[in-house]
């Protein structure tokens, strides 16, 4: 999530309640990431020591760390015993949840020609290109981003929160949600979708790419151009589908994973590591679908040969 304007270190310090900063007090951050998809200018946070590494070498201008160490050349670091209530201060700070009093909100930019049923709700900063057709009972929610040509289906609802939480002894914190969802042109979206809005940064389903009925897309993935998405698909957060992928019914697929160009997923298959681009695949765990075939071959004639060799 990228701020309206720069802020400075000592303000972002003082608002989240820092023992120090170290850096310029007029160091300035232009937004706040998780660290997968942190751009230049931003601030993430880190909280174990696993990952300081990552988080101290990254795009990163500025890390939340409990933990004082050694600043590297360009950066900034805030020094806070909870990095994580830091970051969900901000977050809170600069987009709380806004309540809407009305189906369709003022704030929400409409193309022309886009035609919205009865009964759908538009959100606050919500933005929907031209020529767009929005069936009934769909749900918005704010600052999603809609291109042009876009048809969505009755009851898909677009910008739900990640499903993100955090484990303490007291119960499970909330990784509050302040990313979007972006629908590039000519998109179509099914019955029944959930397209949950990244965590800090954005959901994207670039152009000409067509969702069947009852699909599931988790926090911050990338589905490229020209996809097919068959029905009951469930595709966890942070997964990167590029373009031209044709994924069938019923496959589930992990988080953090790269579904390379062209690669086609037979239905019911699960995903658990990256394809190869031009692939296909089946089978639980996914493999090449002629050695999945061949094993299933060879799996057929084992009472055969047992009872052959009469074991």
């Amino acid at each position: 999530m990228r701020f309206q304007n720069p802020l400075k270190l000592s303000y972002i310090s003082e608002l989240v309640n820092a023992e120090k900063f170290i850096g310029s007090p007029d160091f300035e951050i232009y937004g706040i990431n998780e660290i997968h998809v942190v751009q230049s200018g931003d601030l993430t946070f880190v909280d174990h020591p696993k990952y300081y590494s990552k988080a101290l070498n990254s795009k990163a201008n500025t890390i939340i760390i409990n933990k004082e160490v050694d600043c590297p050349e360009g950066k900034s670091l805030i020094i806070s015993d909870d990095p994580f209530k830091a970051y969900l201060i901000l977050v809170n700070k600069f987009r709380p949840f806004e309540a809407s009093n009305s189906i369709i909100s003022s704030t929400a930019e409409i193309g022309e020609g886009t035609i919205i049923q009865p009964s759908t709700f538009v959100g606050n900063n919500v933005r929907i290109g031209k020529n767009c057709l929005i069936h009934s009972n769909v749900s918005i929610y704010d600052h999603t981003i809609i291109g042009d040509d876009v048809i969505i289906h009755s009851g898909s609802v677009l910008g739900a929160d990640a499903f993100y939480f955090q484990k303490r002894t007291t119960g499970f914190v909330k990784f509050e949600s302040c990313g979007r969802v972006v629908i590039k042109d000519k998109v179509e979206i099914g019955a029944l979708c959930s397209i949950d809005r990244g965590v800090s940064g954005d959901t994207t389903i670039d152009e000409d790419t067509k969702l069947d009925n009852h699909c599931q897309i988790g926090h911050d993935t990338y589905i490229g151009k020209h996809c097919l998405i068959g029905s009951h698909a469930a595709i966890a957060g942070v997964t990167r589908i590029e373009n031209n992928v044709i994924i069938w019914g019923r496959v589930a697929i992990n988080k953090d994973l790269v579904i390379g160009e062209g690669a086609i997923v037979l239905a019911t298959t699960a995903v658990d590591k990256n394809l190869e681009a031009g692939g296909t695949y089946f089978g639980i765990p996914a493999e090449r679908a002629a050695k999945k075939w061949r094993e299933m071959a060879v799996v057929r004639k084992l009472p055969e040969l047992l009872l052959k060799n009469k074991l």
